[in-house]
């Protein structure tokens, strides 16, 4: 497997980072886990394709998660692609009826492109039949105890506690080929995580707070530091750490240096802090 960072940001309008996307080639898929702000133009940075994303598998419903997704499958449709599928908690589908159904906020683009006879023109162009359809994503709304088995890959799912009762949020391990990969999406510590990911090859956790940065009692079990997140992994015994959902006053070179400490002394030297468009093999 190989694992291409398109995000590794927060909600924070940032340069450097875009909101969480992380892209991981799988046998013949191409799977897509998150696709905030900004990870559909490191989709095209990385050389890849809208198109090329056969499967797209959210954590949780906030933006800084999936405000690219309309993006996505407007663009991968535009290049005549296969239906994307689309796998997240509810109410996705309700979501994607208000990006493309008949009373959709793109509805009138869409019928612009459709029904226009110009646009229909460009579009014969270009190798298309009509009618053209609408964009039709496979939307799969799932549980956070859901399981799928993709071509020479298998996907496991737990809840992670994060914006619960307002928003389902889960963590992902999947495998492939004897490896294992686990995202954490947006997660406290807890026991569901530290199973999925037992004996992880690459554990990629969120970090939005630092060792001895501040907090409200309400967000400290929901936003564990690097020292916490170490000792999870080290305990769970995963061989890989991998640290992302960066702010932007975390980035100072000195705080990477802090972070890269406690990680180092929690979990020992396999760990790193993750950067847009870093590639890793699985």
């Amino acid at each position: 497997m190989k694992l291409t960072i398109l995000g590794s940001g927060s909600p924070e309008a940032y340069a450097r980072r875009a909101s969480s996307g992380y892209l991981v080639e799988a046998g013949a898929d191409v799977i897509l886990f998150d696709c905030g702000g900004g990870v559909f133009d490191n989709l095209l940075r990385s050389g890849r394709r809208p198109s090329d994303i056969t499967h797209l598998f959210f954590s949780h419903l906030h933006t800084d998660h999936m405000m690219d997704y309309a993006r996505l499958v407007h663009a991968a449709w535009d290049e005549g692609g296969a239906p994307l599928k689309v796998f997240g908690p509810p109410p996705l589908k309700q979501i994607t009826e208000g990006y493309f159904g008949p009373d959709g906020v793109l509805s009138h683009d869409l019928r612009a492109r459709t029904e226009f006879l110009p646009s229909q023109e460009v579009w014969k162009a270009r190798g298309g039949t009509l009618p053209r359809p609408w964009p039709a994503p496979q939307v799969t709304e799932i549980p956070p105890d859901f399981t799928f088995s993709g071509t020479d890959w298998s996907l496991t799912t737990c809840e992670v506690p994060h914006a619960q009762p307002k928003l389902q949020c889960m963590g992902f391990a999947l495998e492939s080929e004897g490896r294992k990969f686990v995202y954490s999406g947006d997660a406290g510590i807890c026991k569901g995580l530290t199973r999925l990911a037992a004996d992880a090859d690459l554990l990629l956790h969120w970090c939005y707070r630092l060792d001895g940065e501040a907090a409200h009692p309400m967000t400290l079990p929901l936003t564990p530091t690097p020292t916490e997140i170490a000792r999870m992994a080290r305990d769970a015994g995963a061989k890989r750490l991998l640290l992302t959902h960066f702010r932007i006053h975390m980035d100072a070179p000195d705080r990477h240096a802090e972070a890269l400490a406690a990680m180092h002394a929690a979990f020992g030297k396999a760990c790193a802090i993750a950067e847009d468009l870093d590639e890793f093999t699985i």
